[in-house]
């Protein structure tokens, strides 16, 4: 069987330690602010977490970008070039186009080399949703299954991730056009935190409102131990926005409500991209299990 690769960008929100355990490569997206265009490094190359998120807290208004047709198209014509073929699996096509630029990519780089191939698939997710996939699919790899049976997996199994998060403040999903300016203004006066989940087909929606941090806190570890499904995959992700303290309050509360092991459970930090859309203080809680079904666009 010829050799792949894994590849996937910036909204997998993998760590270092991930990414090397499991052999996944990523390339970057960028970010910007008061005209500083970075590349937003998942390992913080160039800005802290910290130094990131006081940014936002300070009122700087971060922009991302998405990788580019160019920019995928050297990245996979370098690993044909190296004798391997490419996964690669991107951000949900409902917050990015990036997905759409890697299989341009692909078209033009498989008429000039017809002997490789380079599978594209939309995750339908990010963050962790998004990290869990490509760990899967690297666990699958090891097994020794083929590119395309690995990507027939994450296709059928895409919709089978679940998040539920919520945000310390609406003012930056205002920012990012995700909400209006009056539900904005309103959540913060009543305090309104809103329960977040990546929906059937990839938008991140929010499902339920609820009345203050540790009631959303609470209720994100509810609806992810309805969703669980530890034949799937046994771990849970906790990723947070700088706000290190409430992911471990998540942590306890997952094991007191659920009775998961503590090795099951990982935190980590949310990274640029997502980061700059939905602000410090969001924490993200991702798990295999339940089908996704919900869709914000039969609700209109």
């Amino acid at each position: 069987m010829k050799k792949y690769v894994i590849v996937t960008d910036s909204c997998s929100d993998l760590s270092k330690e991930m990414r090397e355990k499991y052999n996944v490569e990523y390339i970057p997206m960028h970010f910007s602010y008061d005209g500083n265009d970075m590349p937003a490094d998942l390992d913080w190359k160039g800005i802290s977490v910290k130094d990131f998120y006081d940014l936002m807290r300070n009122g700087k208004r971060v922009i991302t970008s998405q990788i580019n047709a160019t920019t995928y198209r050297q990245v996979f014509e370098q690993y044909v070039k190296d004798g391997y073929d490419v996964l690669s699996i991107s951000c949900s096509s409902a917050l990015s186009a990036s997905v759409k630029a890697s299989c341009i990519a692909r078209d033009e780089l498989c008429k000039e080399y017809p002997d490789a191939k380079i599978v594209c698939v939309d995750s339908l997710n990010a963050c962790a949703g998004l990290g869990m996939l490509c760990i899967r699919a690297s666990e699958l790899r090891a097994e020794g299954k083929t590119i395309e049976e690995v990507a027939a997996w994450v296709e059928e199994n895409k919709k089978y991730v679940n998040q539920e998060a919520t945000v310390e403040k609406l003012s930056y999903l205002k920012q990012a056009g995700r909400v209006s300016a009056a539900s904005a203004f309103f959540g913060g006066l009543l305090n309104v935190k809103p329960i977040i989940i990546s929906d059937a087909i990839g938008q991140n929606v929010a499902v339920e409102k609820v009345k203050g941090r540790g009631v959303a806190l609470h209720r994100v570890v509810e609806r992810i131990a309805e969703e669980y499904d530890p034949t799937m995959y046994p771990f849970i992700t906790i990723l947070h926005a700088d706000c290190g303290e409430d992911a471990l309050k998540v942590k306890e509360d997952l094991i007191a409500t659920m009775g998961i092991a503590e090795e099951y459970i990982y935190i980590g930090y949310i990274g640029p991209i997502i980061g700059a859309t939905v602000g410090p203080g969001t924490i993200g809680v991702y798990c295999l299990g339940k089908e996704v079904t919900y869709s914000a666009a039969d609700k209109e």
